[in-house]
């Protein structure tokens, strides 16, 4: 690469004549330059002013060439009509020149003439801003068929070198970039260097706005090079986006243990946001001060009510709103009085409403600024915090204690995932519905958990990210430390794209969005349930050292079909070895499956399945197991005795029930045995139930282990968690 001094010489002699010429592209000649000074290969060119010139530099370069039109203004030429390749003589080189000329534009100046290259490969690369991202990388196949096929990546910049392979590896058509028709595979390392140059391109020329390269011929040999380039620059006639100040974690945190609470609004009817909220907060055994403001006085649910904020006898520290948005800025004073530092507003009717409303909800995050109170919502669901019996929410469930938070644009995405939570055994590190995010936004809590020792994992539903660049910096941060799981609400809508090139033309929302949390480590998921399904395998087991995973099953459909889901979710199932076979071969009868997935064939022996898995899970061929229907025969069984009871009364019911009782210690002790095992190998272990009732859950503890046993009602739901639980650990081992 030219020395830097050198390049930006250039470059900005380049600049100094664009602006000259009150433009804002640069012409593909003056592209090339600055893309050959990050190492990006361009093709051999020429720019010529008349006919015998062009002929001139065709004889130099040797035929074939193309003979392009080139002028200052003059975009997307081929469009135009102004672009022809495969000449083979001066005789065409005249045509084509002549051609271009009667065409009789304002906007041509000139003539370039390329050196053709040979190649049936077309890839395209290039850079464009994303509104909410900053810049962003592009690669895909390329040609004229880039837009239409869309089989492009994105990353953010700044790339780094893990990024940039990934990029090449999640095209649909990679097969493209191996050996091709008696051509070689693409040159990996050239493209790389591509990627990486106009990543540091726009950190050092931040003047760049867009860049797009399609295409990228690739040569017999695997070589790259750009042969059409377009440049544009920031005309600067967007204006920057503002964005809110972050909330200090150390401001944040303690919102979560108020050790004294005012509800604003409260209220003594059934099915009031101001009686909801009270009494889920004391049926949870908040052990706090709890203070009650209604104008009109008198006492609810036990407790005296002030009539005004100014009343109360002393201090407080969390207010909680549900008084009409009109009147919410109107608390600041006493608010601000009274020491509160911050104000959980449930209250709706702010900017999710239309610009009246938000005009009231920034008047009212202006003011409480000023008074130092920090406002969570407005237009929430609330918050909570099971290690405190802090549970301030629409929902009355009340989570136990655990290492997952969960945050939710959506208060009743939220409040369904907690229920869930709660039922399913899942422990909750703290909750909020984020609402309209006034001034506490995504990125806040983020930041806020990232420091919380308590907190192992992260779930987030999200509709819109206030701060792009900062969502993407903070999930990057965080990401090595405590998995982020995320679902995306909302209908894709197309980004603002960028005018003139292709590149920006391919991107959308959604896209870019992806890509960030990609490129972050952020595990994305597309149903809801799947959210707390991925955070529960994150919270109780260990990770994979990688993605071969043995299966033990006592059904052979059953593992057929999940030994197909493995496979559509990039997990290998490993040949056994024969020192497996050779020990299942002394525990099963001779018509075994002898193979991965291992088939119990209903074998009625107790203790066969906790030897079967302990064999397995000492494997070192094997990284992660899952079982499938040696839980929940209980209820099969119960079911059975049901029948039985009333069919055949030569059964007594006390014997029935010993032995209904007898499966259930049975299937206790499996778990427990699941939960030492795990603890033993340090490998992951998921399970499918053969039935489930209301009684089972997701998760089972044993006091004597962190870990914990996860049981899923489907094979699909344990296959999916185990596979993302397998793209964290890879993402971790590439960054």
């Amino acid at each position: 690469m030219m020395g830097i001094h050198t390049m930006m010489n250039t470059y900005h002699s380049l600049l100094a004549q664009v602006k000259a010429d009150h433009r804002k592209t640069l012409d593909e000649l003056e592209s090339k330059t600055i893309l050959k000074a990050f190492n990006i290969p361009v093709v051999q060119e020429k720019r010529t002013a008349s006919l015998e010139s062009a002929i001139d530099a065709a004889k130099q370069f040797g035929y074939p060439v193309y003979i392009k039109a080139i002028g200052k203004k003059l975009l997307h030429k081929t469009e135009h009509d102004l672009v022809y390749g495969n000449i083979m003589n001066d005789n065409q080189v005249r045509q084509a020149v002549l051609t271009i000329q009667q065409a009789g534009r304002s906007d041509v100046d000139g003539f370039l003439v390329q050196s053709q290259v040979q190649g049936k490969r077309e890839l395209t690369a290039g850079l464009f801003h994303d509104p909410q991202f900053g810049p962003v990388v592009m690669f895909g196949i390329g040609g004229i068929f880039a837009e239409a096929l869309k089989d492009v990546v994105f990353r953010l910049v700044p790339l780094d070198k893990a990024d940039a392979e990934e990029m090449i590896d999640s095209i649909h058509a990679k097969s493209l970039l191996q050996s091709f028709r008696g051509e070689q595979a693409v040159n990996r390392e050239q493209l790389i260097q591509i990627l990486l140059g106009l990543s540091q391109m726009v950190q050092e020329i931040p003047e760049i706005r867009e860049v797009d390269i399609n295409p990228f011929v690739v040569s017999k040999e695997g070589q790259l090079t750009a042969v059409d380039a377009l440049i544009i620059l920031d005309d600067c006639s967007h204006a920057a986006t503002t964005y809110s100040s972050p909330i200090q974690p150390v401001d944040l945190g303690p919102l979560f243990y108020p050790k004294s609470i005012v509800f604003v609004g409260a209220s003594h009817r059934i099915g009031k946001w101001g009686h909801m909220l009270l009494t889920n907060t004391q049926s949870g055994g908040y052990k706090g001060d709890i203070y009650l403001v209604n104008a009109k006085g008198g006492e609810i649910s036990g407790v005296p009510v002030y009539p005004s904020v100014e009343t109360l006898p002393g201090p407080v520290e969390l207010a909680v709103v549900t008084i009409p948005a009109q009147h919410v800025i109107d608390l600041i004073p006493q608010l601000k009085e009274k020491q509160v530092k911050g104000m959980l507003v449930i209250t709706s009717g702010f900017r999710e409403i239309g610009p009246a409303g938000l005009a009231l909800e920034q008047a009212l995050v202006e003011e409480a600024h000023k008074a130092g109170i920090i406002i969570l919502g407005p237009n929430t669901m609330g918050i909570c915090n099971p290690h405190f019996q802090f549970y301030c929410s629409g929902a009355h469930v009340h989570p136990k204690p655990g290492s997952t938070v969960l945050v939710a644009q959506s208060g009743n995405m939220g409040t369904q995932l907690l229920a869930f939570a709660e039922q399913q055994g899942i422990g909750i590190r703290a909750f909020s519905g984020s609402g309209n995010e006034a001034m506490t936004t995504i990125e806040d809590y983020m930041e806020a958990f990232e420091q919380d020792h308590q907190t192992q994992s992260v779930v987030l539903y999200i509709e819109s990210v206030k701060n792009g660049r900062r969502f993407f910096e903070s999930a990057r941060r965080m990401s090595p430390k405590k998995p982020i799981v995320i679902l995306k609400g909302g209908r894709t809508q197309e980004g603002g794209q960028a005018a003139q090139s292709h590149t920006g033309a391919m991107a959308s929302d959604a896209r870019i969005f992806n890509a960030a949390c990609h490129q972050a480590g952020v595990i994305l998921v597309k149903k809801p349930m799947d959210l707390l399904d991925v955070s529960a395998v994150f919270s109780a087991l260990p990770l994979p050292k990688g993605n071969r995973v043995a299966i033990m099953t006592l059904g052979g459909g059953w593992g057929v079909v999940t030994s197909d889901l493995c496979s559509e979710y990039g997990l290998q199932l490993p040949v056994l070895s024969n020192d497996i076979i050779e020990q299942f071969d002394r525990m099963l009868p001779p018509f075994w499956s002898r193979a991965n997935p291992v088939d119990l064939v209903g074998e009625g022996k107790p203790d066969l399945p906790f030897i079967g898995l302990e064999t397995l899970l000492k494997w070192d061929g094997c990284d992660a197991v899952i079982h499938l229907g040696i839980h929940g025969r209980r209820l099969f069984v119960e079911r059975m005795l049901h029948s039985i009871h009333q069919a055949d009364s030569s059964y007594s019911k006390d014997f029935l029930d010993e032995i209904k009782t007898k499966n259930q210690h049975y299937e206790k002790k499996y778990i427990a045995h699941i939960i030492q095992l795990i603890e033993k190998y340090q490998k992951p272990v998921l399970g499918v139930s053969l039935l489930t009732d209301k009684e089972d859950q997701t998760l089972y503890s044993i006091s004597e282990s962190d870990y914990k046993c996860v049981l899923f009602p489907s094979p699909e739901r344990a296959v999916f968690a185990l596979s993302r639980m397998c793209q964290y650990q890879a993402w971790m081992n590439c960054h």
